[in-house]
Parts: C-alpha cells; structure tokens; sequence
C-alpha cells in the first residue's frame, strides 16, 4: 500500500494539470472553432472534453486505490483502476468514432476552413496535451490506469498535429479534402494505440493472468523446489492496474512446511515480483485418492 500511495502521490499534480489545462482549452476550442467554422476543431474540442472526463475517472480510480480495505470490499478499491482504464479505452473508441464520422462527413460534402485560426489552436493544442503526456510517460510503465491517461494525452496531441497540418495545406492550396483525410488517418493511430490497452482492460477485469506473467514458468518456478512434489489450482490475477496476487496449493512431505512456505514466497517475488501471495501447503497423504497434478489447473472454489 505504500507503493500505490506514493504513485498516486506522484501522479496526483499530473492530473491536476492536464484536466485544469484541457477544460481550458476545451472551451478556446469551441469558441473558435465555431469563428472558424472549422468542423474539426469542433470534432477535437469533443474529443479533448471525452478525454477530460477520462482524466477524472483515472484520477478517482488512483486515489481509491490507496483507500485500506473495509466491510465487503476486503481488497480496497484497487481494482478500480482498471475499471477506470477499460472504460478509458472505450471512451477513446468512442472518440474515435466520433472524429471518423466527422471526417467522413467533411469528405463527402465538403467544408470552407479558416486555416489560420485553425493552425494557431491546434498548435496551442498539440503544446498542451505533449506536456500532459509527458507526465504521465514514465508511470504508464508500470500502471494500466496511467498508461490509460498517457495514451489519451497522446492521441490527443497526435489529432491536433494533424489538424494543425490540414490547416497549414488549406492555407496555401485551398485543398479542404485534406482535412477529413488527416483525421481518418488519426482515427486510425487512436485505435491502433488503444487496441492493446482496451485487450488487456478486459482481460484483467475477467481475473486473466496479467499479460507480462507465463503461467507455465511461475509453475515450474515453484515446482523447482525440491520439497514440492505437485501443485494444484494456481491462480495469478490482477488487485490493480499495478499490483498483483497469486494463490496456489502445494503439496509436501514436510511436517513443518514454515520454512518451505518463506523460502516459496522468495522465489515468487524474486523472479516475478509479486508479493501479494496465498499459498497452502498440503500433505501427500491428503492427495493418495486425489488426481490432482501440477498439468492441471483446477478452478474449483475452496474456503479457508
């Protein structure tokens, strides 16, 4: 817990800065948006005010993931970040359609764009959302829900570049086809960039081993052990977007399985850095009825 209260410490400046800066320019962006009857300042203003509220949400879900765990929530609220980053990913995939509907809708019927206006806001646009990114680029290492906001702040910048180059080509040709082609182009690098984040969103909210975990080798980690003779339903899920726990049944010989249990802690932590770890110890004895073996990972439901 302490890991997570110094993230979300970290991190907590970060989110003040990008939403205090995005609502702001959210709202430059409308304005002129509408003076320079630029349909994709408008359709960017939607997307910046989609990823304001992700902001928000990501932002709640890092500060409940430092609250201790109370009544039924017996883990805290720690996976609320990645609630927080699977619907960060669908909001980016809404936000995309959004654009594309738009672009298209340009492409189709055409549209007269003020450039000037429109290559000033979105380089003012493109200057704010890399610096939010920025902040948010070392965490997202490490933390779904940060590298949620990462991605937003990226894609944002990367929409705005693109505005500003449709702008700057109006400008100069007077080709307004230019500008709904840049923004299916953009569409496409927001899901290509969140495609993987929205997959692994869904994967840990199913209880799926996170991506970065073999299951196999954690297995034959424990089963290097020389006093363990055969494990049975090993279980590796995500408590957060950052922290991990692992259960597993071990079956042993010894009387007093005290050290065996600290030495199996050590090599689950060493080698896979989770520290977060359930795991019962079971004679051999209790097994001679039992076809339980370390190739088959049960799912059964036990109380203990």
């Amino acid at each position: 817990m302490a890991h997570q209260h110094q993230h979300s410490v970290k991190h907590n400046n970060a989110f003040k800065f990008g939403i205090i800066l995005n609502i702001l320019f959210v709202v430059v962006e409308v304005i002129y948006g509408f003076k320079a009857n630029s349909s994709a300042l408008l359709a960017d203003a939607g997307h910046n005010l989609v990823d304001v509220l992700s902001l928000i949400l990501a932002w709640v879900a890092t500060y409940l993931a430092t609250k201790k765990p109370n009544g039924n929530f017996t883990y805290g609220y720690r996976k609320s970040t990645i609630l927080s980053s699977l619907i960060n990913g669908l909001f980016l995939m809404l936000s995309a359609a959004f654009i594309a509907y738009e672009a298209f809708d340009k492409l189709i019927n055409g549209a007269s764009v003020e450039g000037s206006i429109v290559i000033i806001v979105a380089l003012v646009g493109v200057a704010i959302n890399t610096a939010t990114a920025l902040l948010f680029m070392k965490g997202q290492e490490d933390d779904l829900n940060i590298k949620g906001a990462f991605l937003h702040m990226s894609a944002d910048a990367g929409v705005s570049l693109g505005v500003a180059i449709g702008g700057a080509i109006i400008l100069y040709t007077g080709l307004n086809w230019i500008d709904p082609v840049l923004g299916i182009l953009i569409v496409a690098f927001i899901i290509y960039t969140t495609w993987s984040l929205l997959k692994e969103s869904v994967f840990l909210a199913l209880d799926a081993a996170p991506e970065k975990f073999d299951v196999e080798n954690i297995e034959q980690a424990i089963l290097s052990h020389l006093d363990v003779l055969r494990i049975h339903d090993l279980h590796v899920w995500a408590l957060s977007t950052s922290q991990n726990a692992l259960s597993v049944h071990v079956v042993s010989d010894l009387n007093s399985p005290d050290q065996l249990l600290e030495e199996l802690n050590k090599i689950i932590k060493k080698q896979f850095n989770i520290s977060h770890n359930t795991i019962q110890i079971e004679k051999s004895t209790a097994h001679l009825h039992c076809d339980c073996s370390h190739e088959s990972i049960a799912t059964h439901d036990h109380t203990h």
